[in-house]
């Protein structure tokens, strides 16, 4: 396992992971690979720690900034599970949740299935467009006072439909917040039963896209120290953020991780168009 960084006028450029025999110039940049890797996840634990979510799609978008899309997924996908795991027992009401929320839950493991070529097909190379469009829409919805309300006897042909939208997109992006989280919040769940909520459902997503990831060759035994250091980054951040919770203001915070998402977004979008026209 190791890397390969292309350089431009001193400037990095591209930093992918490639399954090369560490020796040479090769070992001396595995390190900063994994620096790099532990920064983010523990950025986006922290962010996780103080807001309650947010850690694929932090994690994610800042990764796709140096590295494809499919392979900053193939980084996430363990921090995810395990992360969403423990947010899915944490709570009594996870048989209320599969009851209402099963069809949501199907649909987007059917919508991954189906969209499964978007990571390694022909159509891979404009993943870092539709992750940065993704990234604003979140924020943008994050920020509005948007709302609306689905009536009980509608939560599940509405939340299946939902859900294989869901599916198709994180297929693409690794991004599982669009459009289910507004479905989520819709349906009228208490604070805390909407936490645990999207755990159970965050899990059920990951876990189909590691399939995806594993038949595409991408979840490998190469992925593993990327993916324990990770993992135990997005840990530590989690555990700092949530210590500081009660001294911050979370919606304040909330806020500007937003506004900031809203940034990284139009970077990726627009730094992916670019290339695609070059």
């Amino acid at each position: 396992m190791a890397c390969a960084f292309g350089t431009n006028e001193g400037r990095l450029c591209n930093l992918q992971i490639v399954p090369l025999t560490p020796i040479g110039q090769c070992a001396a940049m595995f390190e900063p690979l994994l620096i790099l890797i532990a920064a983010v996840f523990l950025l986006a634990g922290f962010v996780k720690g103080v807001v309650g979510l947010g850690l694929p799609t932090v994690s994610m978008g800042l990764l796709a900034v140096s590295m494809p899309t499919s392979h900053a997924l193939a980084i996430v996908i363990v921090p995810a599970v395990v992360t969403n795991i423990w947010q899915t027992f944490v709570g009594p009401y996870l048989r209320d949740i599969i009851r209402r929320l099963w069809p949501l839950m199907a649909g987007t493991a059917i919508g991954i299935w189906l969209n499964s070529g978007m990571l390694t097909g022909p159509y891979a190379r404009y993943g870092g467009v539709v992750l940065g469009v993704l990234l604003v829409i979140y924020a943008v919805i994050g920020l509005s006072a948007f709302s609306f309300s689905v009536a009980r006897r509608d939560e599940k042909w509405i939340g299946g439909i939902v859900g294989l939208v869901t599916g198709m997109v994180s297929a693409a992006t690794g991004i599982q917040v669009i459009p289910s989280m507004p479905f989520m919040q819709a349906i009228g769940m208490e604070k805390d039963e909407l936490v645990q909520a999207l755990g159970v459902f965050f899990t059920v997503a990951t876990v189909a896209l590691a399939f995806n990831l594993t038949s595409a060759g991408l979840l490998s035994a190469a992925t593993a120290l990327p993916g324990a250091v990770a993992m135990a980054a997005a840990f530590a951040g989690m555990f700092i953020g949530q210590a500081v919770r009660s001294r911050l203001q979370p919606e304040t915070f909330r806020r500007w991780f937003l506004v900031a998402m809203i940034f990284l977004g139009l970077y990726l979008a627009g730094s992916a168009i670019y290339k695609l026209m070059q």
